[in-house]
């Protein structure tokens, strides 16, 4: 049966519980700020939790041959990646993972290291577990965000166990090419640390001749010091349900990562795991018109900028976000700006990057079209 996408469709999303929209429960405001979409979850997904709810029993379950299976081959179909059903540990959420990584490497008072700005719960992991955040800033050369080499080398120390990494990056949008992962690679082995690299964005990359590459996939070395994190969560649109995993290939990493679990790690919900399945297993078609969506979404957002007075923004490779520079606009705080304008944006100081905003280009055509219009009028008036 072939299906159509509708991305178009306005959802009213503020007549039910939720974050995204709850934050301006009553306002004029149209919530672009959290990395969820406001795009239906396809429904081959869909209809998996409706033939398993209509089954009436929902006890206690572990993952299952058949989920294994989707997992392992979309992996391998998506990013080119054969892992292994061992390597995988389940989690509620990657998040999760980033803290178990900082509990399972090293010790306390040991360094963790990752660049800005960055998604903000890499900043507060290593203080969860007793260790110290060492930073540096991602630098803008030829129109990309990109590593300060000699900056991320000079910071790192004897105790520097953790190297954080997110790939795709959010926020600023970028698909991490081979080179930029190899040097990683080989600065993890000389300095003989462990990356957990976060790839939850990994089925998003816009640029068509940039594929996704899982910094494990590099080599069988630099896997045995990796922790990936991956999850349905984001490329699916289904984040509410809780499922992601953490792909460990060196089983004495593994072990300890999954002992920093004991205790404290819920087991992942049952229609996680379910959605998880129907994701990897059918979600291509829908993955697939997503990204022509965000893609010509991503177009929008950069033409409207391109005539927003003293806004920049390098033109995200990945995810549905735009990292958008305000310093030159004059602006006190960018984020409350737009808000009194009508557009909630993700303020860029908690990732660790005051005066920019975070765009979420994850809306229909006309929501994004709206927001924009508001956005510019504003600068216009001011």
């Amino acid at each position: 049966m072939t299906r159509t996408f509708d991305f178009d469709r306005i959802i009213d999303r503020g007549s039910q519980p939720g974050e995204k929209w709850g934050r301006y429960a009553g306002r004029d405001v149209l919530p672009l700020w959290v990395a969820d979409m406001d795009f239906a979850a396809p429904a081959v997904v869909l209809d998996a939790l409706r033939a398993r709810l209509e089954h009436g029993v929902l006890g206690y379950t572990e993952p299952w041959p058949a989920l294994l299976e989707a997992v392992i081959e979309g992996i391998a179909r998506d990013h080119a990646w054969r892992i292994e059903a061992d390597w995988l540990v389940w989690l509620p959420g990657v998040v999760t993972g980033l803290n178990l990584a900082c509990r399972a490497v090293g010790e306390a008072g040991d360094e963790v290291f990752t660049a800005t700005p960055v998604y903000p719960p890499f900043l507060s992991a290593p203080a969860n577990s007793g260790r110290r955040l060492v930073s540096r800033a991602l630098v803008l050369e030829d129109g990309r965000w990109t590593w300060d080499r000699a900056a991320v080398e000079a910071a790192l120390g004897p105790r520097t166990g953790l190297f954080m990494l997110c790939n795709p990056h959010n926020p600023v949008g970028r698909a991490f090419d081979r080179d930029e992962l190899g040097w990683l690679g080989a600065l993890a082995e000389r300095r003989d640390m462990v990356i957990c690299s976060d790839e939850i964005h990994c089925g998003l990359v816009l640029d068509a001749d940039r594929p996704h590459i899982p910094l494990a996939a590099l080599d069988p070395a630099l896997a045995r010091r990796t922790i990936t994190l991956m999850a349905p969560s984001k490329t699916w649109n289904i984040p509410s349900l809780y499922c992601a995993l953490a792909i460990i290939p060196d089983p004495a990493l593994r072990k300890r990562f999954r002992h920093a679990m004991r205790g404290i790690v819920p087991h992942v919900n049952l229609f996680g795991l379910i959605g998880c399945e129907a994701a990897y297993r059918d979600g291509t078609p829908w993955r697939l018109a997503l990204l022509d969506t965000l893609r010509a979404n991503r177009a929008r957002v950069m033409e409207a900028l391109a005539d927003m007075p003293g806004l920049h923004c390098a033109s995200p490779q990945a995810t549905y976000l735009a990292w958008i520079d305000c310093r030159a606009a004059g602006l006190d705080d960018p984020a409350a700006f737009f808000e009194a304008a009508g557009v909630g944006l993700s303020d860029g100081a908690p990732f660790g990057a005051p005066g920019f905003v975070r765009l979420n280009f994850g809306c229909p055509r006309a929501t994004l079209d709206e927001a924009l219009h508001r956005m510019t009028t504003a600068l216009a008036r001011r």
